[in-house]
């Protein structure tokens, strides 16, 4: 995690030495994390693990199919106040 001028903070991907052996097919993305780190789809084999707080929350076939979960469980997680998870 590293921080820029404004003092916000920014993730980066991890460097892989051999980044083709990640690679399930050609032209398939690496991942994906959101900006506040919270969410993450991972490759995995030929689909995508969905991570939300260090936990495998689910597993889909296709990167769109990843992305359009995390929106959806992104806004129902925001619209929960932090009292109630701990409730």
């Amino acid at each position: 995690m590293t921080s820029d001028k404004t003092g916000t903070t920014k993730f980066q991907k991890p460097f892989v030495p051999n980044y083709t052996l990640l690679n399930n097919k050609v032209g398939d993305p690496s991942g994906y994390v959101t900006k506040d780190g919270m969410w993450a789809a991972v490759p995995y084999g030929k689909q995508f693990i969905i991570i939300h707080n260090g936990r495998q929350v689910h597993i889909v076939n296709t990167y769109k199919q990843a992305l359009a979960h995390i929106k959806k469980s992104s806004k129902i997680t925001k619209s929960k106040s932090s009292l109630e998870e701990f409730l």
